[in-house]
């Protein structure tokens, strides 16, 4: 479906996604406001129509167009400014487009939501886009006399969405009694009672970690057992920008509100040589990063070339043609089906298996938000059938033997390598799969967003993992922080504040469950994540029959 915006010569709207964060709501205390997802979801269902300079405005409480006096910042350009044509206090933005939806759908048109403004007030209406000719406007009325309001450059005056016509009037509604419907009141009773005592024990036991503070179950899509309610549930929305190849004249707005010293540059100040500088390079990252994204959505054209597919016996020649040497991730099923190691592994095997020798894990990392970047700050040693102790009563991320931990490791792991086979098809003979790197914890252990240097092999043995995949084109919109990770370290965060991250909503995130016995091949520079559902044993490889050294020429920083 498409929503067009028609240009008359001169017309350069700043139309945007909306963005799901508020400045309000990033205030709230450990920013609860976005545990609330319909408040998010509803910030971010729709564009929003920016105003290109900043201006301020005041009502003397007449009702005439003359009581309200609009004063547009020094640049800007008088044609674009808001007027006051209606009066009675009503303050008037053009909108520089004619709107088109497909037969059948209007455009809501308001202000945006949950954005509230001192002084003055969003009006409402519909509009049918279908059919109209006619460019419409975006009214705003004053609600105090005497009272200033200034809108800032880049700030948004208009929210809009489409809305199919007539399908509000289709509706029926009635009252009914809870008990018509039997299944809805076991599972509100169940919630209610849940609830209840999931408030007494906050009373008892406060948590200390904000996660804990609330129940997720809305936020998740499901009812208190955990069941998946909602297939087509949603914790966030991923608008396109408008498409402005045939209307080069038009430029990118802002993903997200500009900082006020931004708004307040001074037109026509000199540029100095590092300006210079500075601007050419932010030119060549951002055709860098066009360029990225371009290539990547013309992959998706093509269902065999995008996606994460699931592959059975997959030869050596086709995984390097199609996977490996294009940076194209995919999943190997049955490469481990005779291993062992799948019907064994056991958490009472394991422990028998290697005993009280000693082994170096990773601890204490449930008190620490940076405990992927910090790893050495979090090594531990100790008996292995102690650790195994610990993470079969606990389930959470506190403690995990990783990969860091693998080379102390090699020794004290030694006796399970008689339950692992070969994967010579795909990695070098000299080194066995059985010295893989190995990943032990229980559910609930998770490993940051982050891209690797090199081609990885994931081998799931025993449990499953949730993966957040995201292309290495991705990067321009992930915040790359510190070496190979990024300022946000979980996509899923109930409380990750969109406003921060404005960049983010774009992103394309494929979703794996890596079950036991599969092989998830990660190329080199992806973005991912990693959380497990249950207790947990993974084997990671990298010494594959083809180079793999993109570590060497890694940038530093």
């Amino acid at each position: 479906m498409e929503l067009t915006a028609y240009l008359h010569p001169g017309w350069t709207p700043l139309i945007r996604p909306a963005p799901a964060g508020r400045a309000w709501m990033d205030a709230t205390p450990e920013s609860f406001a976005y545990r609330c997802l319909p408040l998010n979801i509803a910030n971010a269902h729709g564009w929003e129509v920016l105003t290109p300079f900043g201006f301020e405005a005041v009502w003397d409480g007449g009702a005439g167009t003359d009581a309200v006096t609009i004063a547009p910042d020094p640049d800007a350009a008088p044609a674009r400014a808001p007027v006051s044509l209606f009066g009675q206090g009503v303050l008037t933005f053009h909108i520089e487009a004619i709107l088109r939806t497909p037969p059948g759908w209007d455009l809501w048109v308001g202000g945006s939501p949950n954005r509230q403004k001192d002084g003055i007030a969003p009006l409402t209406g519909v509009v049918e886009t279908d059919w109209s000719p006619f460019t419409f406007t975006m009214n705003w009325r004053f609600t105090r006399p005497g009272h200033t309001v200034r809108f800032e450059a880049m700030e948004p005056f208009c929210f809009l969405f489409p809305v199919q016509r007539g399908a509000v009037e289709a509706f029926a509604p009635k009252f009914a009694p809870l008990g018509a419907d039997p299944e809805t009141e076991k599972r509100f009773r169940a919630w209610s009672e849940a609830r209840d005592a999931f408030h007494a024990k906050m009373q008892r036991e406060p948590p200390e970690a904000p996660a804990d503070r609330w129940q997720k179950h809305y936020y998740r899509g499901t009812d208190v057992t955990g069941e998946v309610l909602a297939p087509g549930h949603r914790a966030k929305l991923r608008l396109k920008p408008f498409d402005r190849t045939a209307a080069p004249q038009v430029p990118a707005p802002p993903a997200e509100d500009l900082p006020q010293a931004a708004q307040h540059t001074a037109p026509g100040a000199p540029v100095t040589a590092d300006g210079e500088e500075i601007a050419a390079l932010r030119t060549a990252l951002a055709k860098r990063e066009w360029l990225l994204e371009t290539l990547e959505r013309q992959r998706a054209l093509a269902p065999a070339a995008a996606g994460i597919p699931r592959r059975e016996n997959l030869g050596a020649d086709e995984f390097l043609e199609h996977y490996y040497a294009v940076n194209r991730p995919v999943i190997l099923v049955g490469e481990m089906a005779d291993w062992p190691a799948l019907a064994r592994w056991t958490p009472d095997y394991l422990k028998a298996a290697v005993g009280a020798a000693t082994v170096e894990y990773q601890g204490g990392r449930t008190g620490n938000a940076r405990f992927e970047m910090e790893k050495d700050l979090h090594r531990r040693e100790g008996p292995f059938d102690a650790f195994m102790d610990q993470i079969t009563r606990v389930d959470g991320n506190d403690a995990y033997i990783t990969a860091y931990n693998s080379a102390r490791n090699r020794e004290a792991l030694a006796p399970l390598s008689g339950d692992m086979g070969t994967l010579d098809k795909f990695l070098t003979t000299e080194r066995p799969a059985a010295e893989g790197m190995m990943w032990i914890g229980p559910a609930g252990t998770a490993t940051s967003l982050h891209h690797d240097l090199t081609n990885n092999f994931i081998g799931q043995l025993v449990g499953r993992k949730r993966l957040q995949i995201l292309p290495a084109s991705e990067v321009g919109r992930l915040y790359n922080d510190r070496h190979v990770f990024s300022r946000i370290a979980d996509l899923e965060d109930p409380g990750l504040d969109a406003a921060h991250w404005p960049r983010l909503p774009g992103a394309h995130v494929y979703e794996v469950i890596l079950e036991p016995g599969e092989i998830l091949f990660m190329p080199l520079a992806w973005w991912h994540q990693v959380k497990a559902l249950d207790f947990s044993v993974t084997v990671t490889w990298t010494n594959f029959r083809w180079p793999n050294d993109g570590h060497a020429s890694y940038p530093p920083g």
